[in-house]
């Protein structure tokens, strides 16, 4: 591959990088960099192309979990993943066997079902809300 080449390939990888910002094909831009490096040195396709599948996947590997960290932190948790931990109050006997159950959370009414196999919860009790499955709150009594 020539120059051209090179800097074709390095160009075409940041257009989808910068299309996507998936962190998918920016460590492959990096490949291509040093693709480019080793033909303006004077180096053959054979190195050429093997830097490149090396330092690409070498990038990939070694930085990319660091970077999704990075971007990761960001991101904000849905309304649902952030229930888990808070209080309800059941409105409707929890009862697993007989699929009956309701509860109030943040004033919105929800199904109810208990994360314990077997536990009956009555009315007007308080709860942890320990995951959500789906439209269900799956709660827990709370420790006294």
């Amino acid at each position: 591959m020539g120059i051209v080449g090179w800097l074709l390939a390095f160009i075409v990888f940041l257009i989808i990088e910068g299309a996507s910002m998936a962190l998918t094909t920016i460590w492959f831009a990096g490949g291509s960099l040093v693709g480019l490096a080793l033909c303006i040195l004077g180096a053959g396709v054979k190195v050429q192309l093997a830097a490149f599948v090396a330092v690409s996947f070498l990038l990939l590997f070694l930085t990319r979990p660091m970077a999704l960290q990075y971007v990761n932190r960001r991101i904000k948790k849905t309304n649902v993943e952030e229930l888990a931990g808070k209080q309800a109050k059941i409105t409707e006997d929890v009862d697993n066997e007989a699929g009956t159950g309701a509860a109030i959370l943040n004033g919105q009414p929800w199904t109810a079902r208990s994360a314990k196999a077997g536990q009956r919860i009555p009315a007007g009790t308080l709860v942890r809300v320990s995951s959500v499955k789906g439209v269900k709150l799956m709660v827990e009594l709370l420790e006294d």
